[in-house]
């Protein structure tokens, strides 16, 4: 038996029977470093076509391609190669010849990359077919699973035939028509063929060539694939080519959709200049906006990097009038770009709330909940939606997987939704849930579980014995995220003695668990500062004092203690006669916080997890919380009108009644 036949019998059993011991042919000629590729250079060029190959032609016949190359050593960059003709020429040109061929019909029952190598072996591809086997090899492994597909590619490499078809593709490129130079290109670099190798570069370089005469089609492709691949000369100078390109083609577009290409095409290393352009035609061009198109447009946006609120706010608009008109998976990228581009929308975002919630019974679980996930990363809380799933969870709490379980918690207890006379019976929903899952969570899990449910203010006994248990601290102790795990547990210590649940046993957190606080390391915010101070200065009962640590966790930028509202004639008058009444009777501390415009739901005043529990835990340690966001402070000149209004109402009150009175008179 010959050598051929012994080789072919392996590769086959390989493929269908094995996968330990895969036949290595070191066949990747073309696939190496155009580096140590030269074809000046005095090693042999393993990467350009066999010597053998080569025939002398014409002038008339043979193609000079200018392109960069990554070889230093060339002369000035630049490097001249001979696109040699193919010998198969004589039907390239006729897609409707090549659909009606039997290559054809076998090309598209072929079902691995390999079937198609075989498929070369017996027949000789013209520069059409060399195209159609390429895009097909690609097509084939996009159907496999990874592990399939890692192997059939494996195989693909092994194969004799694939250095032979590179080889023809690098031969025919300068035959091929530009969708197909493209096409060829993308699936080249999707099969994992090296970015360095010669008949990639090759390809890169015609595309420089050529980028000229690409049609909108043919960009797109183009752009798809060098979204992917690695910075290099060519790869780059192509993508400055595209920009040029679309900069002078936009006043002629006169379609949503190729403009929406182009947009594409630039992508998020677009010029500003050029992105407002692309706004401004974007905007011409809104009478012509499809319900399909709105959406597009936003996830455009998303993929360019690029805020455009009059447009997000034109889209958001038509969606928003047409829900039932936008598949699941469409809504959820809408939410995703929204994430991405730090953009909201409020009346989208309460209509699909809606939408969602009624009838909630359309909906799965996981659809759901990776709404609800959104909606909790957009900083919105979605009312409606978050009321009709308490209900279904009450209904059936078992129905929740363990991660899906763990996402309610967090969703709930960051966005702080008061389910009102549902609550307890949606906690104990929860609680009955997690104990379900007790015997096999892991210790994380089980610690951010109960950290939701101590922001929640729930404290079942069960998680939080299991969670302290001395086995579970021990398996902690060496989990990733030890920041967040420490803040996690210094919350649970200060929920369960501020808190104080009632539990069968008293539960302590170990210090060594929770780390330090740091909270004392937080800087003043100077606007806040000066408005107290001003503030307080006027005020002779008043007395402040400024960056409070309370339970070496809150800090408090202010702490303003003064009498009770009319408590002040009464504190005189007894001291008068001479008796002295307890500060705590007579006076009370507000805690002025200043926050961030994220620690509220959007929209609202409703403060989110971790500044919810920070109000309560204050208020049970007898502070009044006043909350004062930066944006307050800087749309107040002097920073004190703010502040008085809320440190002092009843001076507040006053003094706008006595205006109104002199308005009267």
């Amino acid at each position: 038996m010959s050598a051929w036949v012994t080789e072919e019998v392996m590769r086959w059993a390989l493929r269908f029977c094995s996968r330990r011991c895969p036949w290595q042919q070191h066949r990747f000629l073309l696939t190496t470093s155009v580096k140590d590729t030269s074809c000046t250079s005095k090693q042999p060029a393993q990467v350009c076509v066999s010597q053998k190959s080569q025939t002398s032609l014409s002038k008339s016949l043979l193609s000079s391609v200018r392109f960069y190359s990554q070889d230093r050593s060339h002369r000035d960059g630049v490097e001249e190669l001979s696109l040699l003709p193919e010998v198969n020429l004589e039907d390239s040109a006729s897609d409707q010849r090549l659909m009606r061929s039997p290559f054809y019909d076998k090309l598209q029952r072929c079902g691995s990359p390999s079937d198609v190598l075989d498929l070369t072996c017996q027949y000789s591809p013209t520069v059409q077919q060399v195209s159609n086997c390429l895009t097909h090899m690609w097509s084939t492994t996009k159907k496999m699973s990874e592990e399939q597909r890692r192997y059939e590619l494996q195989l693909m490499f092994e194969h004799p035939a694939f250095e032979e078809l590179l080889q023809k593709a690098l031969k025919v490129v300068g035959h091929m028509r530009n969708d197909n130079v493209t096409y060829s290109l993308l699936s080249m670099v999707n099969l994992g063929v090296s970015q360095h190798s010669r008949v990639v570069q090759t390809y890169l370089r015609v595309c420089q060539e050529n980028l000229n005469d690409f049609d909108e089609k043919c960009l797109s492709i183009l752009a798809s694939c060098l979204e992917n691949m690695e910075s290099s000369t060519n790869v780059d100078a192509l993508k400055e080519g595209m920009k040029l390109i679309v900069d002078a083609r936009l006043p002629g577009i006169k379609n949503v959709m190729t403009l929406q290409t182009m947009m594409r095409l630039l992508g998020k290393d677009a010029p500003q200049y050029l992105k407002r352009k692309l706004e401004k035609k974007a905007l011409s061009m809104t009478d012509q906006f499809s319900l399909p198109n709105t959406q597009y447009m936003i996830f455009t946006m998303a993929t360019m990097g690029f805020y455009s609120k009059p447009l997000m706010d034109l889209c958001s608009k038509k969606i928003a009038e047409d829900f039932h008109g936008i598949p699941f998976n469409r809504l959820y990228r809408v939410l995703q770009s929204y994430r991405e581009l730090l953009y909201r929308n409020a009346d989208l975002l309460t209509g699909l709330s809606e939408y969602v919630a009624s009838p909630l019974d359309v909906w799965t679980n996981k659809q759901v909940l990776l709404f609800l996930s959104m909606f909790e990363d957009l900083a919105f809380c979605p009312d409606a939606l978050m009321e009709a799933f308490a209900e279904r969870v009450i209904s059936n709490p078992d129905v929740l997987t363990l991660k899906d379980l763990l996402c309610v918690l967090k969703v709930y207890s960051s966005l702080n939704y008061d389910l009102r006379h549902q609550r307890q019976q949606f906690l104990d929903s929860l609680s009955h849930a997690l104990s379900s899952y007790l015997p096999k969570i892991p210790a994380f899990m089980l610690l951010k579980a109960v950290y939701c449910l101590c922001l929640l203010g729930h404290f079942p006994s069960a998680p939080l014995e299991q969670l302290l248990q001395s086995s579970t601290l021990e398996q902690l102790e060496g989990s990733k995220f030890a920041k967040s795990r420490e803040r996690m547990f210094q919350t649970v210590d200060l929920c369960l003695r501020l808190d104080r649940p009632p539990l069968p046993q008293p539960l302590t957190v170990p210090p060594s668990v929770m780390g330090d606080a740091n909270a004392s390391s937080q800087t003043a915010n100077s606007r806040l500062s000066q408005g107290l101070q001003s503030l307080t200065g006027d005020e002779v009962h008043a007395v402040l004092q400024e960056m409070v640590v309370v339970e070496n966790f809150y800090l408090i930028d202010g702490v303003i203690t003064k009498p009770l509202p009319n408590q002040t004639c009464r504190t005189e008058a007894s001291s008068c006669a001479g008796v002295e009444g307890s500060p705590a009777e007579s006076s009370q501390r507000i805690a002025v916080i200043c926050t961030p415009q994220s620690g509220f739901c959007y929209g609202t005043s409703n403060p989110r997890g971790p500044l919810a529990v920070k109000i309560r835990h204050l208020r049970m340690l007898g502070y009044a919380p006043v909350l004062v966001t930066e944006q307050e402070l800087q749309s107040d000149e002097d920073g004190t009108e703010t502040l008085r209004g809320r440190i002092f109402p009843e001076l507040h009150r006053s003094e706008t009644q006595t205006a109104v009175e002199q308005l009267r008179s």
